[in-house]
């Protein structure tokens, strides 16, 4: 509907928009790789971190993206922050370059850190992935705007593997990380449209 609205910036051959740092030769030391996305909430920023801090959604979120033995390991939150850390097994169908170096099964450990400020929350998240040589890390602002509020991600990939760790890194920006954020973004969705205010 013209109320909930993904946008990933830049162009893909799908026509999805999305914004990625640009590939870079593989080298031993390879910067990290950024993709950002933006996605439109048909509700207020409160209404968001209410799904965001709510263990069932957190659960549901997960599994129905098909990852398993799904576990919120803590949720804290007061008037002003909002923490949650949460773990997951999840399968990955990795391209044959990568499979040299990465597990298709990770076991991800998440934590995401809220604040409130007078014009919505702000956020960081850190992906743990036990035994890969990958880190995730990244940033979330989440801001009313007309018609409910504005969720923007940007991920940081850094893949510490020498030679292919670059090829990897664009991959997943391209591939995988964009899968998730919008399987994501779609079952904040289905759980604020299930459970009105």
């Amino acid at each position: 509907s013209s109320s909930r609205r993904t946008v990933i910036r830049g162009r893909t051959s799908t026509g999805t928009r999305i914004r990625a740092s640009p590939p870079r030769p593989d080298h031993r030391s390879v910067p990290p790789r950024e993709l950002t996305a933006t996605h439109h909430f048909a509700a207020a920023a409160d209404a968001v971190i209410d799904v965001l801090a709510t263990e069932d959604a957190v659960l549901a979120r997960y599994e129905g993206m098909g990852h398993r033995d799904v576990e919120v390991q803590r949720i804290d939150r007061d008037d002003g922050t909002l923490t949650v850390v949460s773990r997951r097994v999840v399968e990955v169908d990795l391209p044959g370059f990568a499979r040299k170096v990465l597990q298709p099964t990770n076991t991800m450990t998440q934590t995401d850190a809220w604040a409130k400020d007078p014009d919505g929350w702000t956020g960081t998240f850190d992906v743990a992935v036990a035994g890969a040589p990958v880190q995730l890390s990244g940033k979330m602002r989440l801001a009313d705007a007309t018609g409910g509020s504005d969720y923007t991600v940007t991920l940081t990939m850094n893949v510490k593997v020498p030679l292919v760790g670059g090829k990897i890194a664009d991959w997943v920006g391209k591939n995988d990380a964009l899968t998730t954020l919008r399987a994501e973004f779609a079952a904040t969705d289905a759980w604020l449209a299930d459970h009105p205010a």
